[in-house]
């Protein structure tokens, strides 16, 4: 660091043009002089800042923290027992690297390897964690007070030290946690295994949103100074943890050989609350030992405000002001750390750590498009929500239908569309989908598969009217004659359930030129099919017992192959379900081929027609994939399958998202190709 030397009228200078907070300079290109107030510096009480950057709650990287302070998020408190710096973010605001959860933490500046030596100490007290969040949710009401981190690799964590309270509660736990450096190139599969200090461990929950588990008797209590070290020798890393009053307690865990290469290492806590959401992967056998590590101190925030059907370890639900820092900081919803003291050391032979702030520094602010994670992009165009039509998907994306997000294990593409907006020919309904360029008889043949999760179906509609509350995620559409649909892929969920149904339907190609008498048929795949309704506009029907919750993955297989489509539905927790129909022979030529679903759904609308003998034979079909909302606002008088009656606010999108009125569809995989034979075991 530079010397540098103040006269009084400099410093009186810098303080009135400061006072104290950020100057309007980009913070990491501000200089010491910039942050100087009156009163202690953070370095004044911890001496050791030369050491890291300092991430604050807004995502910047104000790098070394040498005489600097920011009111909002990095400043210093004294009380009667000391002086202290203190690390304050709220619930939300910008983001750092690809994090779901905002910060104020120091970064060490250089990394080092496992099989050397470094140690970290510190004393602190928490003093405040979110008042709101969903204490279903592992990760609700708690804040990562240090931690190390990978600078490599997958950049996974061998150590996080959490400490989390629950409203109403006076006692918090201590805990650490050990992510797993995931074997292969795919991260999404990384959990944490905790290990209780003072009270529980990660996975102790509440049974409800607002319904808390008994407050821990050993437990810590916010104010309550603790102390940690963190000491890693030879691959090993031992850790001691200590308060007045309480039990010191040691352990030690080896970060370059794993105990958790092969699925049945994988500890019970982890079954229990991993697995459930995908994340079921197994470590390398070296675990951590061929990567650079570094120490983080601070204030991590865990309580976020996004959705936990998005994932319920890591989201929490609680209050955000939508972002206001100020408002969020009114009413507690934010984490706070006072330290008192800490040092650091490491071996001579470590090395810088700019990569790590060159790959992470201003990540969340980049676009990354559908097409990055999806990488098929280029063999469709597409339809939004409001009608626009776009042919080249290669960099494009539309923050109201059409891009991506991270759920905090892994990257989705988002397909958004309302109730009512601007809708293609001949359809009532609005789509953000997917339309395949090439187009192919069932005789020549087709695949598409997608992994997808369907995040919102509109909280309105008629329950009487059979395509309410549901969205359709995968078609293949005809482009020739009567342009009809072979195949729709539906979600369907009722406002009163938590689990909703998974159902296909075949549109018949109907004979003639009359194409009025179409109708479906429906297969259910988990839960009921599309005929299954209320008895009335807000009765809904007895919940599937196998249905599948919104956000909870599932995939599918559309193969079509000489003329025959095969499809495969798939589910973890969910019976694998396959499907075989003809799409060249049609059995359905005569009127008393009609099923007795379609009499009961769709003869009473005058929808009792007989399809031609040949079917689909020698019509150009496409693929469509995303979300093509079936709830829309007209009047269910009109017509009682198709027409939902649902709230649309004269068309506001806005309003219709603020409503919940529209539906969303989440992809993480997606291939589109050729038509092969079959799996003989299907």
């Amino acid at each position: 660091m530079r010397n540098i030397v103040f006269t009084i009228a400099t410093l009186l200078a810098l303080v009135g043009c400061n006072n104290g907070s950020k100057s309007s300079l980009d913070s990491s290109t501000k200089s010491e002089t910039e942050n100087i107030g009156i009163g202690p510096n953070a370095n004044d009480i911890i001496p050791f800042f030369e050491h890291w950057n300092l991430i604050l709650g807004d995502g910047s990287n104000v790098g070394q923290a040498t005489n600097y302070e920011d009111k909002d998020f990095f400043y210093t408190e004294e009380d009667d027992t000391a002086q202290w710096v203190v690390f304050k973010t709220p619930n939300a605001g910008n983001t750092h690297g690809t994090s779901n959860n905002t910060r104020t933490e120091l970064a060490q500046l250089k990394k080092w390897s496992p099989m050397t030596d470094a140690k970290l100490n510190a004393t602190l007290k928490v003093m405040n964690v979110s008042s709101t969040g969903d204490a279903r949710v592992a990760s609700t009401y708690s804040v990562v007070i240090g931690q190390i981190h990978s600078a490599d690799g997958h950049e996974n964590e061998p150590f996080k030290l959490f400490y989390k309270k629950f409203p109403g509660h006076a006692k918090g736990s201590v805990f650490w946690n050990y992510e797993i450096n995931t074997a292969g190139d795919d991260n999404s599969g990384r959990w944490d295994y905790s290990y209780p200090i003072w009270g529980y461990d990660f996975s102790v929950v509440g049974s409800g949103e607002n319904d808390y588990p008994p407050e821990p008797e050993d437990g810590i209590e916010l104010g309550e100074e603790i102390s940690y070290e963190v000491e890693v020798k030879d691959g090993m890393m031992h850790l001691k943890f200590t308060s007045d009053g309480h039990e010191t307690k040691t352990f030690t865990k080896n970060l370059i050989s794993s105990e958790y290469t092969k699925p049945s290492d994988m500890p019970i806590q982890v079954k229990n609350l991993f697995v459930p959401i995908g994340q079921d992967g197994v470590e390398r056998e070296t675990a951590y030992a061929d990567e650079g590590l570094f120490f983080k101190l601070g204030t991590y925030n865990q309580t976020n405000g996004k959705d936990p059907k998005v994932n319920n370890v890591w989201c929490s639900g609680a209050e955000t002001h939508g972002g206001d820092i100020q408002k969020q900081y009114a009413d507690g919803n934010y984490a706070e750390v006072w330290f008192k003291s800490a040092s650091i050391g490491i071996s001579d032979d470590a090395i810088s750590n700019e990569g790590y702030f060159q790959a992470n520094d201003h990540l969340s602010k980049k676009t990354v498009y559908p097409s990055e994670v999806i990488p098929f992009m280029d063999k469709f165009k597409i339809l939004l929500g409001d009608g626009t039509n776009v042919e080249d998907l290669s960099k494009f994306e539309h923050k109201d239908f059409f891009y991506t997000v991270i759920d905090g294990t892994r990257r989705w593409v988002v397909y958004k569309t309302p109730n009512s907006g601007v809708t293609s020919k001949n359809s009532s309904n609005t789509r953000t989908e997917l339309h395949e360029k090439r187009e192919w008889t069932p005789e020549q043949g087709g695949k598409l598969t997608g992994v997808c999760k369907v995040m919102q179906v509109s909280t309105s509609g008629d329950a009487r009217v059979a395509a309410s509350y549901s969205t359709v995620v995968g078609q293949i559409h005809s482009g020739e004659g009567h342009e009809n649909e072979p195949l729709k892929i539906f979600y369907k969920k009722f406002p009163s359930h938590s689990k909703g149904s998974v159902f296909w339907n075949y549109e018949i190609n109907t004979a003639g030129d009359d194409n009025s008498g179409r109708w479906d048929y429906s297969t259910a795949v988990w839960g009921d099919d599309m005929s299954v309704t209320g008895t009335n506009k807000n009765d809904d029907p007895i919940e599937p017992k196998d249905g599948i919750k919104l956000g909870e993955e599932f995939s599918y297989e559309v193969n079509v192959y000489k003329g025959v489509m095969y499809l495969t539905f798939k589910s973890d927790g969910h019976e694998t379900k396959t499907f075989t129909k003809n799409l060249i022979s049609s059995q359905y030529v005569n009127r008393s081929d009609i099923p007795a679903q379609v009499e009961k759904l769709f003869v009473p609308i005058g929808q009792d027609g007989t399809e031609r003998p040949n079917a689909y034979s020698g019509e150009l079909n496409y693929f469509k994939q995303g979300a093509y909302n079936q709830t829309n606002g007209k009047d269910p008088e009109t017509n009682m399958v198709w027409c939902a009656g649902a709230e649309t606010y004269g068309g506001d999108i806005a309003k219709q998202y603020e409503n919940g009125c529209y539906t969303e569809v989440w992809y993480r995989e997606a291939t589109v190709g050729l038509g092969t034979p079959p799996d003989p075991l299907n």
